[in-house]
């Protein structure tokens, strides 16, 4: 039977097309029926839920790979399971072989929408912005179905930073008349920088970084085929990792660690380095596939100013301040170069003059 008061969709296979934040043999956000972590915004979600006042726009907002979109996926199993066959009313749980879990990890259900980036049929790379077109026709489709048996529609954004001016303008209509049943889960990397007119219709729900443990509990909970990390590297990247599982799985690819030992020979010769292996990191970054590997590169330069400006603590304000600016310059530019999607060979190069200067 189709949904009351729409029309039926075709149960999908699962979706196989590369997606924006796919780490290597770990598995997708909805593909995972468990969340470490996050507790107080689990129960935001099911007291709102149990007291029948829940809001139809949530923000969800924190640091890149701590769980956001996981929490989501969560929520939506969650809401779009039919009633009479939860195990738990209270909870967010589901077992895996529930059917709301199955297909919600193949985005199968008819009663959920992801609008995401991913990759085209036939398409070599992902699109950079979730298009216009591509959120009119999801949030077309999210309007004409409707909850079956108790059950809610759901929509996630994931991310809010994907979105281009006018697609984020289709959203924002959608949540200003949101349909009956109908809510919203908005995942944001950083919240203040979204349209204040988003924001304000949303209820904000704010996630911290993970501890160090809960970081290897989740890397160590992978299925095959994710290698098995070593102790030692484990406890390495869950330690510089500030919380994010994402940051921390980048830290334990092989080619990261080989980017992140040519920066640190590289800035360990500041303020003279090797200009032409400077070029040549640059270089390899240019690939857009790069994105982890530039994160690397630019968490390792963090790491240096900060040890850096620790090691001076006693030479004084005029001798910091310089390292200070640096670091804020190289944060900026990444912050310009991914906004619009800028050549990363310039930024490479400018980032090393910007310390070689502020190291003289």
């Amino acid at each position: 039977m189709p949904p009351e008061g729409g029309r039926a969709r075709k149960e999908a296979p699962a979706v196989t097309e590369a997606e924006a934040g796919d780490l290597a043999h770990v598995p997708r956000p909805r593909e995972q029926t468990r969340l470490v972590g996050h507790g107080a915004a689990q129960t935001a979600f099911t007291e709102a839920l149990a007291a029948g006042r829940l809001h139809h726009a949530w923000l969800i907002g924190g640091p890149v790979g701590i769980g956001k979109a996981t929490l989501a996926y969560r929520v939506a199993r969650r809401l779009v399971a039919d009633p009479r066959t939860l195990p738990a009313p209270d909870r967010l749980d589901l077992p895996e072989d529930h059917p709301a879990a199955r297909q919600v990890a193949a985005l199968s259900h008819p009663n959920l929408i992801a609008l995401r980036r991913v990759q085209a049929p036939g398409a070599k790379t992902l699109p950079t912005r979730i298009s216009v077109d591509a959120a009119r026709e999801a949030l077309a489709l999210f309007a004409t179905t409707a909850g079956g048996e108790g059950g809610w529609r759901v929509c996630i954004v994931d991310s809010a930073e994907d979105l281009n001016a006018n697609s984020a303008n289709a959203l924002l209509k959608m949540i200003e008349e949101p349909p009956p049943r109908a809510i919203f889960l908005i995942v944001s990397h950083a919240p203040g920088r979204l349209l204040p007119t988003i924001r304000s219709r949303c209820r904000a729900l704010t996630l911290r970084p993970l501890a160090e443990e809960q970081v290897r509990t989740v890397i160590e909970g992978f299925p095959a085929p994710f290698p098995r990390p070593d102790p030692a590297a484990l406890a390495r990247a869950a330690a510089l990792c500030e919380g994010s599982v994402a940051r921390a799985v980048a830290l334990l690819d092989p080619a990261t660690q080989g980017i992140e030992a040519e920066v640190s020979s590289l800035l360990a010769g500041l303020p003279d380095p090797d200009w032409r292996r400077v070029l040549k990191l640059g270089e390899s970054l240019a690939a857009r596939d790069a994105e982890p590997l530039l994160a690397a590169v630019l968490d390792a330069i963090q790491r240096h100013v900060a040890a850096e400006i620790d090691r001076r603590q006693g030479e004084g304000p005029a001798r910091l301040l310089p390292l200070v600016e640096a670091a804020e310059r190289i944060g900026a530019a990444a912050r310009e170069a991914a906004i619009y999607n800028l050549d990363r060979r310039p930024l490479v190069l400018a980032a090393f003059e910007t310390l070689a200067a502020a190291g003289r």
